[in-house]
């Protein structure tokens, strides 16, 4: 009956169960004390009572069970002294106390009075004495953990003679007080135990010199923690040949000499760990040879020289290089750290400017570059990590402004710029953000107005003290007051003259417009093909240089995605404060240019709240005369459904979906937008590849159509019908999707959306690709006839989208 939520106190009456075998009752929520009627059950041989709530001693009676092979009474709040003739039952193999508060000593022959005994676990408890030599008698034991405790030394030498032992587990005991400073003999033993995965000597107050007997260890070795002792001497230079080695934790102890260059040889470290040491000499490069290395701590130490590439540890989760003497540059190749969480490199005497491959680090959440001589403008890429809670780049020697891409790192705590050369205001964003406890700004050189709002209200949660062009700000902080630009009058007539000068021109201008307007309209009734351009005085002008630093030179870090006629970038301009989304054109792919003009035309003609918003195109020539085409969009926070329903396994882990509210909330953006283009645009616009990946979502999950590349303009009058027919004569879209009407109809129609909708729907609601069936979105109920019959489609009538 275990792992269940069944409370209250166990049943006295156990007389009766005179046939039971097993009692498992653990991992509940029984209270009271355990009934010392449980000793009446002669039969028993495992009693699992673990993972409760049982509290008073251990019952005399539990030691009647002559035949009792499993006691399991772990994590309970159990106390006082364990019955002596528990320790006598000959038949156990599993006895385990952990996590309780019980106390005295264990009996000095116990490796005799329990032979059969394969795991001994009393983890967490008060128990006292030394610890009997005879475990060494338990020829079976494979498990010996009694960390925790109140245990004193010496540590039996004879402990090697285990040939099963597997787990020897002593940390956090006073072991080393009652031995010899260089009494190792009882580690000297161990070489012998050939199936030793774990020793943990932690917190022990072992004292004396790390014995070179370790790489001698079994090549089972997996975990070795001697962490938090006051062990000294240096690591021994042939610690590689413990291959097997997942996690070795030496920190906090007087260790010296260098880190060996063999280190590399351990494979399958995941974690390696010898801060606060003497450690001195550089790090050695073969260390990049870890692959598998998910933790690296050396801070606190005396390393010097450069730091290495770690570029093959891809999948390092957290780095600690802090206060030491390191120098030079931040490699470039901290990208491949695309798993790091924490990355500490302060306290050192890094220089130059900080990489911009540092906003590649999308899971990072702590990042401390403090106490460094780095230069430069702190990189606007940055806002790549938007998951930082905590970023500290104080004492410093960097410049310029506070990034303004800053705006998008609105899940931070903590924020230190402090003393250092930064300059002009304090942004206005940070107002907004909520989550920040402290923000450090002091020491500076900025200026102008301190905010009074958000956190700038309370002035326990931000520093802006030594910048002596700041005004302004709540009365706390004893500022000037911001100087006026001018007195209230001069203002007054000043605004009068402004009112005189400007309505006489607005209104020739209103004139001019309007005046303009009649000949445009017009001249356009008068073309037949209108030029596929922008408007130079509606879209901003961008240059191919422009976008090219926008994207960081169209870094592959910043690809949104690809697609048949080009790819897609993340950037940020500079100009407007603004992540774009680039789309620039192969143009060598047949139909690529056709494409560009074709979405040039399309989203020159329309608006719309659910059609993705045009800020501009560029077509140009790049630095090498090569034909450039872009289309510049505004970014759309949460990327496409197609991301959405269909993740890559890189999103697989953050378990990424869609409620069911939003996801009819989305179908009704794709309706309304389709709409707009079928009924309510200038000329009726067939999209042609309505799907989840060309349906993006904004900050709010507000949907988005985009790709116009496939988009026509419907023929609406007899004259244009041999156009249309023309048309249609090779089906568009995406392999996949095949509206059945571009066969049946003979011509091309607003049914071809409405049938690709009806599919986006299917995906929308079911999760999954159709493979054998569809759904036919059809307003005009004209198809459903023809559809029944030649098609294995499933009809769903939606009178308005």
């Amino acid at each position: 009956m275990s792992q269940n939520k069944l409370q209250g106190k166990l049943p006295t009456e156990f007389a009766s169960w005179s046939k039971l075998y097993m009692l498992n009752l653990g991992t509940n929520n029984f209270t009271g004390s355990i009934p010392p009627s449980i000793g009446n059950i002669s039969s028993l041989r495992c009693i699992y009572l673990n993972l409760n709530n049982f509290a008073g001693g251990i019952p005399l009676e539990v030691a009647y069970h002559a035949k009792l092979e499993i006691l399991s009474l772990a994590a309970n709040n159990l106390s006082g002294i364990v019955p002596i003739p528990l320790y006598n039952i000959s038949s156990l193999s599993n006895v385990s106390l952990v996590q309780n508060e019980l106390e005295g000593t264990l009996p000095a022959d116990l490796g005799f009075t329990l032979p059969k005994l394969q795991e001994f676990d009393c983890l967490q408890n008060r128990f006292s004495g030394s610890i009997p030599p005879s475990l060494a008698n338990a020829s079976n034991l494979v498990i010996i953990d009694i960390a925790e405790n109140k245990f004193t030394g010496p540590i039996p030498n004879n402990l090697g003679s285990l040939p099963n032992l597997q787990v020897l587990s002593l940390g956090i005991n006073t072991l080393g007080e009652n031995m010899r400073p260089n009494d190792w003999s009882f580690l000297n033993s161990l070489v012998n135990c050939t199936h030793l995965k774990t020793l943990s000597l932690h917190e022990s107050s072992l004292r004396g010199e790390l014995p070179n007997s370790i790489v001698n260890f079994s090549a089972t070795m997996e975990e070795l923690h001697l962490y938090r002792n006051h062990i000294y001497g240096a690591i021994p230079r042939e610690i590689g040949k413990l291959k097997n080695f997942r996690v070795l934790t030496l920190y906090e102890n007087l260790l010296n000499g260098t880190i060996p260059k063999s280190i590399g040889e351990l494979s399958k470290l995941g974690v390696l760990d010898l801060s606060d040491n003497n450690i001195s000499g550089v790090i050695p490069t073969s260390i990049s040879n870890t692959s598998k290395l998910l933790f690296l701590n050396l801070e606190n130490n005396m390393l010097q020289g450069s730091m290495p590439h770690l570029f093959n540890i891809s999948t390092l989760q957290e780095l600690y290089l802090a206060n030491n003497r390191i120098q030079g540059l931040i490699p470039d190749e901290i990208v491949f750290f695309a798993r790091c969480i924490n990355l500490d490199l302060s306290k050192n005497l890094f220089t130059g400017s900080l990489s911009s491959n540092i906003g590649s680090l999308k899971q990072l959440v702590q990042l401390d570059v403090s106490y460094n001589k780095l230069t430069g403008d702190i990189p606007t890429a940055l806002s790549g990590c938007v998951m930082l809670e905590e970023l500290r780049m104080q004492e410093n020697l960097f410049q310029g402004k506070i990034p303004s891409s800053f705006k998008a790192l609105k899940s931070l705590r903590i924020l230190d710029l402090s003393r250092s050369n930064l300059s002009e205001s304090i942004p206005r964003f940070f107002v907004e953000f909520h989550l920040i406890e402290f923000l450090n700004l002091s020491h500076n050189k900025l200026g102008g107005e301190v905010p009074r709002e958000g956190l700038f209200s309370n002035v326990s949660a931000f520093s802006v003290v030594e910048n002596s062009e700041l005004c302004g700000g709540v009365q706390a902080l004893h500022f000037p007051a911001c100087p006026l630009k001018g007195s209230r009058n001069k203002k007054n007539a000043f605004s009068l003259r402004i009112i005189l000068i400007l309505v006489p021109v607005s209104l020739g201008i209103l004139s001019a417009c309007l005046a303009l307007i009649c000949y445009l309209r017009q001249k356009s009734k008068k073309l037949n093909d209108p030029v596929p351009v922008f408007r130079d005085n509606q879209y901003l002008k961008l240059s191919y240089q422009d976008l090219l630093l926008a994207t960081n030179e169209f870094s592959p870090i910043n690809m949104l995605g690809e697609g048949r006629y080009g790819s897609v970038y993340k950037g940020f301009l500079e100009s407007m404060e603004q992540i774009i989304a680039v789309k620039v054109l192969n143009v060598e792919v047949r139909g690529a240019s056709k494409s560009f003009l074709a979405e040039c035309e399309m989203l020159r003609n329309i608006r719309h709240r659910n059609l993705i918003k045009t800020i501009t195109a560029c077509s140009s020539t790049d630095f090498k005369g090569n034909e450039f085409k872009a289309l510049v969009f505004e970014f759309m926070t949460n990327g496409s459904v197609e991301d959405w329903l269909h993740p890559n396994p890189s999103y697989q882990e953050n378990e990424r979906n869609l409620t069911l509210l939003q996801r009819l909330n989305i179908s009704i953006d794709v309706a309304q937008g389709v709409d707009y283009l079928h009924h309510h645009s200038h000329a009726g616009i067939i999209h042609g590849d309505i799907k989840p990946s060309n349906v993006l979502l904004d900050e709010e999950f507000v949907a988005r159509i985009g790709d116009f590349g496939l988009a026509r303009f419907a023929f609406a009058t007899t004259s244009d019908l041999s156009q249309a027919q023309m048309s249609s004569a090779g089906v568009r879209g995406t392999v996949g999707y095949v509206p059945p009407e571009y066969g049946m109809c003979g011509k091309i129609s607003a049914e071809g959306d409405v049938y690709s909708y009806g599919i986006f729907l299917l995906e929308m609601f079911s999760g999954k690709r159709p493979i054998e069936s569809s759904i036919l979105v059809d307003n005009d109920n004209n198809l459903h006839d023809h559809v029944r019959k030649a098609l294995p489609l499933r009809v769903m009538d939606i009178v308005d989208p």
